[in-house]
């Protein structure tokens, strides 16, 4: 079990920061959501934390964080770790109470949030790009705060923070006269779910908050199932707003004793959901705010005829990484499909293929090959779009009986990130 809780917010300090809050972070809408109601027959509602000003409910726990310190510490100026959404929280901040912060960024971090930390932050802030997670920046955070007597604002781990993200929870409660029954939350190091939680577990003791990760980067999940706070050796990074090897200390213990379930979700799927919501709800999410709602068909049973919200948690997507999330999707469904095809050298090969071999309704997407003059059988990488899954075993078969069949990539992680 966890060591013994040291921490856990009051209503007092939540609604203090709440107020502290007045004119900086919105108010953010409740909006109930027709199409997903009634695909899983209950009362589902949207909480639209990607319409703050900074696209995500950062801009709490920054600004409760950064008001409370002293002028001395505000002196001195401050410095953040993030993958995106803190540093556009610790970015506006740092305008807001004129004063000068560092904040420091993965390499990989989406470019729009890179772009959006420098135009809230102004001449106020300093970016540096360090690294390839946010456990990197942090460290190197870590490392500047020693050499120049810098405040850290960590993006979870810390008492004012937690609060400030706690204010959400306090909007919830006010912004519905019915109880609610459930609540999805996505997971990154735990702040927004050990803040939330915290004001349901007071005030609304039999809502069930659900925590959900990417099941690249299962953080909290693990420190539940092992009961202490684990620091996991690898981590997918494409959920970049849910993606850390390490949860507070503080978080994992409120969250281990007010999360009704700790699920993962395939990267895929929260892509599939990315698309569905900018399709069909013209709402632009990023890989960790749609979790959420990825996390509905989890509970498909359980929530039948229930009040239910989706933290929608931010919404900074980068256009460019349009078609890697389509790529994901498509993969996670079953409708794509990569091989290693091997072509007799003769005339026609290629014609018989498209012809005989693909379906009316199967598209070639992806074709790289190499002609290889001493053997008697070139080989080919072709990505392939299926109309539904159940094309894809009659499509092996074909491959198989008429000698084109090579490999099939999709099973063979390794090789597949090697070839496509």
């Amino acid at each position: 079990m966890s060591e013994t809780l040291t921490y856990f917010p009051t209503i007092e300090a939540v609604e203090a920061a709440a107020k502290n809050l007045e004119g900086v972070a919105n108010v953010t809408p409740l909006i109930p959501n027709v199409q997903y109601s009634s695909v899983y027959d209950c009362n589902i509602s949207f909480k639209r934390e990607d319409l703050q000003v900074v696209r995500s409910y950062k801009i709490r726990g920054a600004y409760n964080k950064m008001s409370s310190l002293s002028e001395e510490k505000l002196d001195n100026g401050v410095v953040c770790a993030s993958a995106g959404n803190h540093a556009q929280g610790v970015a506006l901040s740092c305008k807001l109470l004129k004063i000068q912060g560092t904040i420091f960024m993965p390499t990989t971090t989406p470019n729009q949030k890179i772009e959006r930390a420098k135009m809230f932050g102004e001449h106020y802030v300093k970016i540096i790009l360090t690294g390839d997670s946010f456990d990197d920046a942090y460290n190197a955070a870590m490392k500047d705060c020693t050499e120049r007597q810098k405040t850290f604002i960590h993006p979870f781990n810390d008492e004012k923070v937690i609060e400030g993200q706690a204010t959400l929870g306090l909007e919830l409660i006010h912004q519905t006269a019915a109880p609610i029954d459930y609540i999805f939350v996505a997971v990154g190091g735990g702040g927004l779910a050990s803040g939330m939680s915290t004001v349901f577990k007071l005030l609304s003791p039999n809502t069930k908050i659900i925590g959900v990760e990417p099941e690249g980067a299962p953080s909290m999940k693990s420190a539940f199932q092992k009961g202490k706070v684990v620091e996991l050796e690898s981590i997918d990074n494409f959920v970049d707003g849910a993606a850390v090897k390490r949860v507070g200390d503080k978080n994992f213990a409120i969250c281990q004793k007010n999360l009704h379930d700790m699920i993962t979700i395939h990267e895929g799927n929260a892509c599939q959901t990315i698309l569905d919501l900018y399709n069909k709800e013209a709402i632009i999410a990023e890989p960790a705010g749609a979790l959420s709602v990825s996390a509905l068909e989890a509970y498909k049973d359980k929530i039948k005829g229930k009040n239910v919200v989706c933290i929608i948690s931010g919404g900074n997507n980068d256009i460019t990484r349009t078609a890697e999330i389509k790529e994901r999707a498509l993969l996670y469904s079953n409708l794509k499909h990569y091989f290693i095809i091997t072509f007799p050298q003769r005339a026609g090969a290629l014609r018989e293929f498209v012809v005989d071999i693909l379906g009316p309704n199967d598209d070639i997407t992806h074709f790289e090959y190499t002609k290889k003059v001493n053997r008697e059988n070139d080989v080919a990488v072709v990505g392939i779009q299926i109309k539904s899954p159940e094309d894809l075993e009659p499509l092996i078969a074909k491959m198989k009986e008429q000698n084109f069949y090579g490999n099939y990539l999709n099973e063979k992680p390794e090789l597949f990130q090697f070839l496509v």
